[in-house]
């Protein structure tokens, strides 16, 4: 009897230490975030509250600390179901950015979380940044942008093209391309198809069709060059791009080298009428773009102009043209002498000493600590094209961190700029080109974000295809490789605060790297040791699909290069510039991208909400986007089999049962399908067959699945 009692009275100790005791910390339950649904407001104001959430597993931990470099402050619960518990906290913002992490207790049990998830230990590197007072606009969140190369985009006025002989350029004169299916040549900066904005009206109704939302321009003011890159005039719109209403003058005559007497040139470039019937075609550009929803950003080229350039005048444009003063090159007495960094003060008249960007004569480094009108001159330019009756919508800046001669100036002319296009235009966007880390960039005052290089383009490249994006080496090491993909983006993405990233530039291709379906064929080389047939052949479509998918899912705003859509190929620059493929098309490349696109812009999560990668091994990837609206998953298959995969969906807070996903997209080597299918949820995973080189989109769509985010 005595037994039995005593062993009555251990089973009850056993029962209550069982109940009262804490399950093992579930780590991957944690979850935060600067998204809105873990930072409430999602970009809160200088001196003002703000309220952090974090997240765990129901009844899994005792106390969970926000730390910041000052303090320890204890977490309340604000909120729960029968699967998460949330955490709340308070903080008094000032005006300076606010970084933290969390420390989560269960028992003597310890956990930190900060970006890269659960750790051991934070880093600074990694910590959670709020910058108070900086907001980006809510058009350019997830935003699909196209960027547009408009030489080789298409020819709607045969009128203002490029001739043959029109002038000189770097080495030898200019050709007009009569073949719009031309391959581009070596040094093609020379080569001209006729693309121009009236052309970019004309296609206005396909690009809306396709659903974008934001119109990128490669430069678009006067300039030598195809690419304009080396820009002549900041104030006016090429008339090659834009109109020409008065065309006289000569070619320049044969033996001749020199452009002041290429007068068809000059007067095209200079000529008063021509310079503002371009600048009112561009007013007309945007304003069929705004009519359509449609917003417009202009590529700045500040750090250097060109040689052609009326301040510089190295090729004597302007010495003789009335209503322009003389260039720095021809007079010692020119009024933008100090615009410019002479080294020879006694080589004038035609003094080409001077620095150049690079190296390059042909592209004269703007001396901007020398000269206030200059600052004051581009500032004015800034404004001018987001102004009335432009009303251009934001700038992409050329290699922008590489403009003045030091760090700090560079940062103060940002500063400047930055206010000077809000003042202008405060729903304006400034968008910076970086090589590095942007962290210091993007601190709220300076840059709103950057062409997404390290924290999209090269991770999705290496991943898919072990390409570096000029098609100038190939990794086997990098192919697949999931480790490094899902390292990469966390810690790149860590540069980013949430605002910068949810507008950040993410590309497959642009005008200075291959063409992404290039890439997919794994041939190391440029059209100059391949040639160009070479990349067109053994391209993978399949592979080209799981890109966009991953593009038009992945946190930031896909950014279509165009004709990628298409199904354009090209190695690097300049074979990459190919014309757009009008009539030869890939229509079912099109349809697909207008279905990706659609989905990306229906699914709020896949604009503004959370990411969290779910599924990592050798060319296979998982990951969910999640938030107040909804839950998308999205599983990458790169192999050339097929695969079966169990993914656990719980910890984007779909019901461990009885949810269902409902698949929204599959693509796989013949094609794609949007045929709806239901996978259930079972224990909170997914049970998903994926067939070989395959994407597969998938979205909550059972009224039993609950957002827990809505709970709070």
């Amino acid at each position: 009897m005595f037994l039995d009692i005593e062993r009555l009275m251990k089973a009850e100790y056993d029962r209550q230490y069982i109940t009262e005791m804490r399950p093992v910390l579930n780590r991957k339950a944690l979850f935060s975030d600067t998204t809105e649904n873990f930072l409430n407001p999602a970009e809160p104001g200088s001196y003002s509250p703000a309220t952090i959430r974090f997240r765990t597993a129901a009844n899994n931990i005792d106390r969970v600390f926000l730390v910041t470099k000052d303090s320890r402050n204890l977490m309340m619960k604000e909120s729960g179901d029968e699967f998460f518990d949330y955490f709340s906290c308070e903080v008094e913002l000032e005006n300076e950015e606010f970084s933290y992490y969390f420390e989560v207790e269960v028992g003597k049990i310890s956990c930190v979380y900060d970006t890269r998830g659960p750790v051991k230990e934070s880093h600074p590197l990694y910590h959670f940044r709020i910058i108070p007072g900086f907001k980006t606009p809510e058009w350019a969140k997830g935003a699909v942008m196209y960027q547009i190369y408009v030489d080789r985009f298409c020819n709607g006025d045969p009128a203002n093209d490029v001739l043959t002989n029109e002038y000189e350029y770097i080495g030898d004169k200019t050709v007009r391309v009569e073949d719009w299916k031309k391959y581009p040549a070596a040094m093609g900066v020379r080569e001209f198809y006729g693309g121009d904005l009236q052309g970019v009206i004309d296609k206005m109704d396909y690009l809306q069709e396709l659903g974008i939302d934001v119109i990128y321009f490669n430069p678009l003011f006067v300039s030598p060059s195809n690419h304009k890159y080396d820009i002549q005039d900041y104030d006016y719109i090429d008339p090659h791009f834009g109109r020409i209403i008065k065309d006289e003058g000569e070619l320049l005559p044969d033996g001749q080298r020199e452009n002041r007497f290429a007068t068809r040139y000059i007067n095209r470039v200079t000529d008063r009428e021509n310079l503002e019937a371009s600048n009112a075609l561009f007013a007309r550009v945007v304003e069929e773009a705004h009519r359509r929803g449609i917003r417009v950003i202009l590529d700045g080229v500040f750090n250097h102009c060109g040689s052609f350039n009326k301040w510089m005048d190295k090729e004597r444009i302007y010495e003789d043209v009335q209503g322009y003063e003389k260039g720095a090159y021809v007079d010692a007495g020119s009024p933008y002498r100090n615009y410019f960094q002479f080294y020879n003060e006694n080589a004038w008249p035609y003094n080409s000493n001077y620095d150049g960007w690079w190296g390059h004569d042909t592209l004269p480094k703007l001396n901007y600590e020398r000269s206030k009108d200059l600052f004051d001159y581009v500032l004015r330019i800034a404004a001018k094209w987001v102004s009335p009756p432009y009303n251009a919508d934001g700038w992409r800046l050329d290699v922008a961190a590489d403009l003045g001669h030091t760090p700090q100036f560079n940062h103060y002319f940002w500063q400047m700029f930055r206010k000077a296009v809000r003042e202008a235009n405060p729903d304006a966007v400034v968008i910076a080109e970086h090589y590095g880390s942007p962290r210091e960039w993007l601190n709220g005052r300076e840059w709103d974000t950057v062409m997404n290089y390290d924290a999209f383009m090269e991770p999705v490249t290496w991943f898919l295809t072990g390409m570096q994006k000029h098609s100038d080496d190939y990794r086997i090491d990098m192919y697949g490789n999931a480790e490094s993909f899902m390292g990469a983006m966390n810690h790149h993405m860590a540069n980013f605060t949430t605002p910068s990233l949810q507008i950040a530039m993410n590309q497959l291709s642009n005008h200075d790297h291959s063409r992404f379906l290039t890439r997919t064929n794994k041939k190391v080389g440029r059209t100059n040791t391949l040639g160009p047939l070479a990349a067109e052949e053994d391209v993978s479509r399949a592979v080209m699909r799981e890109a966009v998918v991953m593009q038009m899912t992945w946190p930031g705003a896909p950014a279509i290069y165009y004709g990628d859509e298409a199904g354009l190929c090209g190695f690097t620059d300049p074979d990459n510039r190919r014309a757009y493929p009008w009539g030869n098309e890939d229509r079912e490349m099109i349809r697909f991208h207008k279905e990706m696109i659609r989905i990306h812009k229906e699914n709020r999560e896949l604009l503004v909400g959370s990411v969290r990668f779910l599924l990592g091994e050798y060319n296979i990837i998982g990951y969910g986007r999640f938030g107040k609206t909804g839950q998308t998953v999205v599983v990458i298959n790169n192999n050339d089999h097929e695969v079966s995969r169990e993914v656990s969906v719980w910890p984007l807070g779909i019901p461990k049962e009885g949810a269902v996903m409902k698949r929204l997209m599959m693509t796989f080597e013949g094609g794609f399908t949007m045929e709806s299918e239901e996978y259930p949820v079972v224990y909170g995973k997914l049970q998903l067959q994926l067939p070989p080189v395959c994407a597969i989109v998938l979205r909550l769509s059972s009224p039993t699945g609950k957002n827990p985010q809505e709970t709070g």
